[in-house]
């Protein structure tokens, strides 16, 4: 069974919650403060967590960046505010998805079995896919960048793999909200940006200086990574 970890102060929607996804054979956790919870990754851990913006003390982006220090695991995020700034700075720091308040359960309950779903998934049989200064294990879900692994959350990871396994096609940002979230993102959402830009930014990309991922201006991205000999 997955396990499956909630933050947040909202203690009768975190016992919905729990009540709804237990339902569906998770293992469920829930916390109702950031201390509370990060001691519970640390003691524990989970497969996933689900992380309210607005809670006491410590807001949830201070708790996913204490997250994204040591851990890659999976992280939906959820507000109130229902604002594209807040799922845009919980992109940049690292979240994998972003739902707001209020939701149908059906709805969290699909985005956690996609995640879930592309985190575990073996993909191609290839195992290990090697570049100039670059290597994608797949079995272990590593990443190294000239000897020294980078940390990536589970939706930087699968952007990366994407591209590694489509070298040199243009990818628009369509195929990649199909390939990477299985829903539409609406025309103005500046998310698959923000997210290739983390990924970028990760992988020790500038401006002037692009190894990997080339933007293609008015299509999207291709990747220019050169195979290891």
């Amino acid at each position: 069974m997955e396990k499956i970890l909630i933050i947040d102060d909202d203690v009768q929607l975190s016992e919905l919650i729990v009540e709804f996804l237990e339902s569906f054979n998770y293992d469920i956790y829930s916390k109702h403060t950031p201390e509370d919870g990060l001691d519970f990754l640390n003691e524990t851990g989970a497969d996933l967590v689900i992380l309210d913006i607005m809670l006491p003390g410590i807001d949830g982006f201070q708790v996913l960046r204490k997250i994204r220090e040591n851990l890659t695991i999976p992280v939906i995020m959820l507000t109130a505010r229902g604002e594209l700034t807040d799922r845009i700075v919980g992109l940049e720091l690292g979240a994998d998805d972003y739902l707001p308040k209020p939701f149908e359960p059906r709805e969290l309950l699909a985005r956690i079995q996609s995640i879930l779903r592309r985190s575990q998934s073996p993909g191609s049989m290839v195992d290990i896919i090697e570049f100039d200064f670059l290597t994608i294990n797949k079995l272990k879900q590593e990443v190294l960048l000239e000897g020294e692994v980078v940390h990536l959350s589970t939706t930087e990871y699968e952007a990366l793999l994407l591209f590694a396994e489509n070298p040199a096609q243009v990818l628009d940002r369509e195929q990649l909200v199909e390939n990477l979230r299985g829903i539409t993102w609406q025309s103005y959402d500046r998310s698959v940006d923000v997210l290739v830009s983390r990924l970028r930014s990760k992988l020790g990309e500038t401006p002037s200086n692009t190894r990997f991922i080339k933007t293609v201006h008015g299509v999207g991205y291709k990747f220019i990574g050169k195979a290891k000999k």
